[in-house]
């Protein structure tokens, strides 16, 4: 475990950014799903984050939502901008803007498409980085960005003093426990099924999409890891297991989450943004069976859920776009 004071919270969830039916951010729904999360447990929410569909969000709407953030949460969690750019400029004006904001810390994520060789990945670290006084978590995550954060990078990175953590989405548990064992750097389960084998080799936490329908149980996973009761966590594990598969297994997890939640009757629509689009027949089938395998899990009663596949279909075009000056 990290010497490092945690700034961060243990329990963040990587929030989906609500959106009304015709793909605008529904402000009030935004404003009940962070209370709802910050109640169910979490103490750290992460806004605009690959979850919250950041880059199909506007450089306003994203300060609006660390303003938002910060006022609903009222000191109950920490607000943690996330996203980021493939442009470093752009990145440090926009954590410049999101420090201004309100936020309580800021999420870097591994430049995308550029591929930059691990020395251009370091620079873009330490440069924003230097912009900011909040302290960073990097998002190693080359699934989405197509090339990984090394070992030899993650140790360079941790001499910063503003860098004290990572969100792991790569899933090698060697490079974990060697980083943990070499530095003083706080990590972040990114893989929501691999949060208790994360927490068991060390990790401070998670920043999970899972959680935007049950946080309470990852509370549960937490604090009995913390009290080093692995019977409880385990437990909570296997309970969540059957979500968590509906959840990330059949469609990208933002529009998982969106449908669920939705069906649940938590969030006005479950809309996304183009690219993105609902799931289809054939998916939403295949998610509503894997819900039909999770019981009793606190704070989300399925007898309730009630989807709809025709208000979740296609993806919308919002009147103002881009994310870029």
């Amino acid at each position: 475990m990290s010497n490092i004071a945690n700034p961060f919270g243990q329990v963040l969830v990587a929030l989906v950014t609500p959106f009304t039916a015709d793909g605008e951010v529904d402000w009030e729904g935004v404003e009940k799903h962070i209370d709802d999360c910050i109640r169910q447990g979490a103490d750290g929410i992460v806004v605009t984050g690959t979850t919250g569909e950041t880059s199909t969000l506007t450089d306003p709407e994203k300060l609006r939502l660390v303003e938002v953030g910060k006022s609903v949460a009222a000191g109950r969690a920490k607000i943690i901008t996330g996203g980021g750019s493939n442009e470093t400029a752009h990145a440090i004006q926009l954590y410049k803007a999101s420090e201004k904001a309100g936020a309580d810390g800021v999420m870097i994520v591994t430049p995308y498409y550029n591929k930059p060789t691990q020395a251009g990945v370091l620079t873009h670290f330490r440069m924003i980085a230097d912009a900011t006084d909040l302290p960073v978590i990097l998002y190693d995550i080359p699934g989405r960005t197509g090339i990984p954060i090394t070992y030899e990078t993650i140790l360079r990175a941790a001499k910063h003093p503003n860098i004290v953590a990572v969100k792991d989405a790569k899933g090698d548990f060697a490079e974990v426990s060697r980083v943990l064992n070499q530095t003083d750097l706080l990590y972040f389960s990114g893989d929501d099924t691999n949060v208790l084998p994360h927490l068991a080799i060390g990790a401070t936490g998670l920043i999970g999409v899972t959680a935007n329908i049950a946080a309470a149980p990852y509370r549960t996973i937490v604090d009995a890891v913390n009290a080093g009761d692995l019977h409880k966590a385990t437990a909570a594990h296997k309970q969540l297991e059957p979500l968590v598969r509906a959840v990330m297994t059949h469609v990208p997890g933002t529009v998982a989450a969106k449908y669920i939640l939705h069906g649940l009757g938590r969030i006005g629509s479950p809309r996304v943004r183009l690219p993105l689009v609902g799931p289809e027949d054939a998916e939403a089938a295949l998610i509503e069976d894997e819900l039909s395998h999770v019981k009793d899990i606190p704070g989300v009663d399925f007898s309730r859920f009630r989807p709809d596949r025709n208000a979740a279909a296609g993806g919308a075009l919002p009147k103002v776009h881009g994310t870029t000056r």
